[in-house]
């Protein structure tokens, strides 16, 4: 191998090589999935609700990771969870019903949570502490700019190419599984600088971090399934304009995103947490009532924009975690950031029916419980000082 090869054969590119091919294939289903739902299968807003709980079953179960990473290691699991993410993608609008969208909605989310639980464990293993925020920030625009170009793909593939749905979505499933070879035939395994335990852990000093994240699965719900329907029952965006929705959020994350890693940085885990919970109050009110398209879009953005923010979440982890656990924390964190993911669209797509208010009223009850848990993270928090109450780490005492 010559020193060029090397140069670029890094573990960073391939999680970037990685994040791309996820972000391109996730980005065409969100993009589309609800239009070819209501449009295409006849689906509404109970029928919708039920396939996002559906969606969130891999992700309640992402604690298995650990024992699948007896039979391979976790740079293949990413590998083969994208080849699965693919295929999910793939054949989504060639099922146009509701157990047809069960059964491609499986396999698509099997394939996305166990990829994206093996990712964070890796990032956190292959970056030091100091550029972790920062890392991190970067895949988050990789992300962005996957969204970005998959966003542009459903909207020109639709409006000048005079495509499918079905067909652009197995366009992009195609792509995802192209890229995950690719992935595995140019770069090498590598290995974390220390083993990761083989079994799951479950640790009393990592309390608030578990908290943290099952707020998260929360607060995701309403954003991934309900923000979006907003926009397409309240005011009747088509797929295209959706399209061009999120190629605003895939553009402004892939300018923003870095910018919030060195944030994080630079301000730490507790500032950067709070204030993403406070503009998530503030957004989720704002939902509740908005009655101008053009005011729910803006919304919808500042929405996403807080979503990067949530990486000081992971870096938080990093600072209080022992590097051994990070492979079955990740694990055991995705199952609980899913544990509401699983019941609440359910539950409030039959809320949704009777009020979308209340949904939104809903997000910003969880937001501001969010609020008070990141008070309680310490500005230095490290292994032995992973919390303290939130008078004294508000004053800085």
């Amino acid at each position: 191998m010559t020193d060029s090869v090397k140069g670029w054969r890094t573990p960073a590119n391939v999680l970037y090589l990685l994040t791309f091919a996820m972000g391109f294939g996730f980005g065409v289903w969100m993009a589309l999935f609800n239009n070819f739902a209501v449009d295409e299968a006849g689906l509404n807003g109970a029928h919708i609700g039920l396939l996002q709980s559906w969606r969130e079953v891999p992700g309640f179960l992402a604690f298995a990771v650990v024992w699948v990473l007896l039979l391979m290691t976790e740079q293949r699991l990413a590998l083969l969870s994208l080849l699965l993410m693919g295929v999910g993608v793939a054949f989504t609008g060639y099922l146009p019903s509701f157990y047809g969208l069960l059964l491609t909605t499986m396999l698509m989310s099997v394939g996305f949570h166990y990829y994206e639980t093996v990712r964070q464990s890796l990032a956190l293993q292959w970056f030091s502490k100091a550029e972790t925020p920062v890392k991190m920030g970067n895949l988050v625009a990789v992300y962005s700019a996957a969204s970005l170009l998959s966003y542009a793909w459903s909207w020109l593939a639709i409006e000048l190419l005079d495509m499918t749905l079905a067909d652009t979505m197995a366009v992009a499933g195609g792509l995802t599984c192209l890229l995950a070879i690719v992935a595995a035939t140019m770069f090498p395994t590598y290995k974390g600088k220390v083993e990761q335990h083989k079994k799951l852990v479950f640790r009393r000093r990592y309390m608030l971090y578990y908290a943290l994240t099952f707020m998260g699965g929360a607060r995701r719900q309403i954003f991934f399934v309900f923000a979006a329907l907003l926009l397409v029952e309240k005011f009747a965006f088509s797929a295209q304009q959706i399209a061009l929705v999120f190629l605003l959020n895939g553009a402004v994350n892939m300018w923003l995103a870095p910018k919030i890693g060195q944030f994080v940085a630079r301000f730490g885990e507790r500032t950067s947490l709070i204030l993403e919970y406070i503009g998530l109050v503030l957004v989720f009110s704002a939902y509740a009532w908005v009655d101008w398209a053009p005011a729910a879009v803006a919304l919808y953005v500042l929405d996403n924009i807080l979503f990067a923010m949530a990486i000081a979440q992971s870096s938080y982890l990093k600072r209080i975690a022992d590097p051994a656990d990070m492979a079955s924390t990740a694990g055991v964190a995705f199952t609980i950031n899913h544990i509401a993911a699983v019941v609440l669209p359910a539950v409030l797509g039959v809320l949704w029916l009777w009020s979308p208010l209340a949904v939104f009223l809903c997000g910003a009850a969880m937001a501001l419980v969010s609020l008070y848990l990141a008070l309680w993270v310490p500005r230095l928090a490290e292994p032995g000082n992973e919390w303290q109450s939130p008078k004294l780490s508000w004053t800085g005492e």
